[in-house]
């Protein structure tokens, strides 16, 4: 009896094992994957011109990918700008003033907009987004903008990231010990108060890695903004001009316009840029909250 038990014991540490290395292992194998597929890219281009160059010509075999990586940074930047504050402020409200029955309607609320496909956030995005940046937003700063913009990607990129890093805020609050905030109140600390120097200072880990997440799932986000964003090959600061994303990049000419040399590779090469990004954010908010911790 003993000895079987030993045997399956083993089988089972050792497939959770091999589970385990397959999940990272997963990043390096697609990282590899994508980079021989990009391949013959730089056989034609460095791959410091390739990131730096904005000369978007694939006919004529050039292919600059600033363009799209300033896109996707501008249209991230302006979503956690916009996502942020908000998820921060709601969950401070709901964990430390609301009332019960509203944290019981609430986080359903949470889950379905986190389970809203991107298209129906497109859609809305087109429906109601795109009219208020061209006929609202854009007058009263005295700016014609068709309202297909880095500013409504900006907009509708916040709505989706906002019930992820709301959710992982939330259970951030609510893992800081009552006794802390209690023991602030009882030192004569007011509500606010023992909040700022008590509850935030405690939940600084969680509300890094709470950033960290709604950042890189902006950053890769395809569809919902692809469809407002206006797909414009350019490179503005202004945000109620249009952009190009890299995700929507892939998405609008993967298997339209593979005919031409070096496409396929320059896709490949698209989709390598937005892994490794992402990639060194989520690598920089586990530094930052490595030394937050310590």
């Amino acid at each position: 009896m003993k000895p079987t038990r030993t045997i399956v014991n083993r089988i089972s540490g050792s497939w959770m094992i091999i589970s385990l290395l397959l999940i990272l292992m997963l990043p390096l194998i697609i990282g590899i994957a994508l980079f021989i597929k990009a391949t013959p890219l730089f056989e034609v281009q460095s791959f410091y011109k390739l990131i730096t160059s904005m000369n978007w010509s694939p006919v004529e075999g050039k292919f600059g990918f600033w363009p799209f990586i300033f896109g996707s940074l501008f249209v991230t930047l302006l979503s956690f700008l916009f996502a942020a504050p908000v998820c921060l402020l709601a969950a401070i409200y709901l964990t430390q003033f609301a009332s019960k029955k509203l944290i019981r309607i609430m986080h359903p609320v949470i889950d379905i907009l986190a389970g809203i496909p991107s298209v129906i956030y497109g859609m809305w995005g087109i429906i109601i987004i795109v009219p208020f940046v061209s006929g609202i937003l854009g007058p009263a700063f005295d700016i014609k903008s068709p309202g297909y913009s880095i500013l409504a990607g900006g907009i509708v990129l916040a709505l989706m990231c906002i019930p992820y890093m709301l959710n992982m805020l939330i259970e951030t609050f609510n893992t800081v010990p009552l006794g802390l905030k209690e023991a602030a109140l009882s030192l004569g600390a007011t509500q606010w108060e023992s909040i700022k120097h008590v509850i935030l200072k405690k939940s600084y880990p969680g509300i890094i890695s709470s950033y960290g997440l709604g950042i890189a799932k902006a950053f890769g986000e395809t569809l919902a903004v692809m469809m407002v964003v206006g797909n414009m090959v350019q490179i503005t600061f202004n945000p109620f001009q249009a952009g190009y994303p890299l995700p929507a990049l892939i998405a609008n000419n993967y298997g339209e316009m593979l005919s031409i040399p070096l496409y396929d590779s320059a896709l490949m090469f698209a989709a390598l840029i937005l892994l490794g990004v992402i990639l060194l954010i989520n690598l920089f908010f586990r530094y930052f909250i490595y030394k937050t911790q310590k």
